[in-house]
């Protein structure tokens, strides 16, 4: 399954060359997964406060390909590459049109209050395949 995310180019993203600063794509895929996760129908509050568990972005490997613009329309692309008991693998693109402009693998890991490995809740691991 592939989520799709539409975000607009606002002038506040670009740097002084008129392009999106390069930041701003992690923004971006950020975006694109907590409305993901949301759509997937998981309370992340509520995955705190009940589990005592949250996300967190462990490792990004990005590839920036093309240059957007201040009033592009975009779309992230968000897919599950791989899910096991604590991590979350993801693949995600950023395309204006035709042209992907920029790519990542995402490793998202849980971990509880203390910063320690926790295991993905089993209802939440069974949404993710």
């Amino acid at each position: 399954m592939i989520h799709t995310f539409p975000i607009r180019v606002y002038y506040e993203d670009t740097d002084m060359a008129g392009i999106v600063y390069y930041a701003n794509y992690l923004r971006y895929i950020e975006r694109a997964r907590s409305d993901w996760v949301r759509a997937l129908g998981v309370d992340q509050n509520a995955m705190r406060e009940k589990d005592g568990i949250v996300f967190v972005v462990r490792r990004v490997e990005a590839d920036y390909i093309a240059p957007a613009k201040f009033d592009d329309e975009l779309v992230v692309r968000t897919e599950t590459k791989s899910v096991t008991g604590v991590r979350l693998v993801m693949h995600q693109e950023v395309w204006r049109g035709d042209t992907l402009l920029f790519q990542a693998e995402v490793l998202v890991v849980c971990v509880n209050e203390a910063g320690g490995a926790a295991r993905l809740p089993a209802n939440i691991r069974q949404k993710l395949h």
